[in-house]
């Protein structure tokens, strides 16, 4: 018989959100909840070292546990990474991705309640407690894990810790580009791995060209990412007014980045950890989603997704030879949406960033 959480007075807590940087951002809900039904417990976050800079400064998160795999070269070093670990004494693991390392963390820790989602019959007696997520908002679905608990989602978006200096040196960095008082920015995030969630540069080309018709004022930032530095120069140099898009010299580190989306009016994008940055720094977005599914999506009339009604979408696939949910959203279709997002008031009651130290 499955033990009665009710009760349950942890004094340590570990959570296992291992990857994407994306997915580590929507587990900040969650983390959140857990603080506040467990205020006097610590809360740790095992995660990788990529994920790490969004979620410095998280007042939720009492320490981080980082996974660098350059350091855990053959399998003493894990074991005794692990053992180190779970040293710390758990009373609650929380795993929202049932990954290896996740698992391993979990065995290790031998904490009196482990809590995830099904797992497969190989798996069993890892966890003490199994829920199955409630579909919908990504975000939401983790926390609804956490149902035994007695934590219940009720539209908490996720967050960023931003300090006054990064938010002083972002202005100063968008000043040196080019910004003046009186322009309004947006951030743009154009790439993607993955052909079947790329929208084609040519659109969004396009889509600058007719929102900068249309509103003189705005100023477009181009996001990258390690390696697609070409990919954004050339997108630069199609557009009919390339003096009115902003891209430094080099990427922007991810705080960095954040603190600088953090000063837009608008972002646009495609189905990346951008479009979480976003909804964490509480501005307004419209994302092209290609293949990728509508839990992604915060529900909020500010975030607003482009996606065909096709009976193969969602797929999730790699790769398309035809791309349908891409190619049939227009330039028109999309500049429509944003400029519509460009002239709704703003969130009321909402701050315009996420608070930091």
């Amino acid at each position: 018989m499955k033990r009665d959480l009710a009760a349950l007075n942890p004094r340590r807590i570990l959570v296992c959100q291992q990857r994407q940087i994306g997915d580590a951002l929507l587990v900040t809900p969650a983390l959140e909840l857990l603080k506040r039904r467990f205020p006097q417990a610590g809360l740790h976050l095992f995660t990788e070292a990529k994920c790490e800079p969004l979620l410095r400064g998280n007042p939720h998160i009492d320490r981080f546990v980082l996974l660098n795999k350059r350091q855990l070269r053959g399998l003493w070093a894990q074991m005794a990474w692990y053992r180190r670990v779970a040293a710390a004494g758990y009373d609650l693991v929380v795993d929202f991705q049932q990954l290896p390392r996740c698992r391993m963390l979990t065995r290790f820790s031998r904490a009196g309640v482990r809590l995830s989602f099904p797992a497969p019959w190989h798996r069993f007696g890892l966890y003490t407690h199994t829920v199955r997520p409630e579909p919908g908002y990504a975000a939401a679905a983790k926390v609804s894990l956490l149902a035994p608990l007695g934590i219940a989602w009720r539209g908490e978006r996720p967050r960023i810790y931003l300090t006054d200096d990064e938010r002083a040196r972002a202005r100063a960095l968008l000043a040196a580009l080019g910004l003046r008082e009186g322009q309004r920015l947006v951030s743009v995030d154009p790439t993607h791995r993955r052909a079947s969630k790329r929208w084609p540069a040519a659109r969004y080309a396009g889509l600058l060209d007719r929102l900068g018709e249309a509103r003189p004022d705005l100023r477009f930032l181009l996001l990258r990412g390690p390696g697609e530095d070409d990919e954004v120069r050339a997108l630069r140099a199609a557009c009919a007014r390339p003096q009115h898009i902003l891209l430094p010299d080099g990427a922007p580190d991810l705080r960095l980045s954040a603190a600088c989306m953090a000063e837009a009016a608008l972002h646009l994008g495609n189905c990346s950890a951008p479009r979480h940055m976003a909804v964490a720094l509480n501005v307004p977005s419209l994302v092209i989603p290609g293949a990728s599914g509508p839990e992604w999506t915060y529900p909020d009339p500010r975030h607003v997704e482009l996606r065909p009604g096709l009976p193969c979408a969602p797929c999730s696939r790699a790769a398309c030879p035809q791309p349908r949910c891409l190619t049939l959203v227009s330039v028109d279709e999309a500049a429509e949406a944003a400029l519509r997002l460009l002239d709704a008031p703003a969130s009321p009651g909402a701050p315009r960033e996420a608070s930091g130290r």
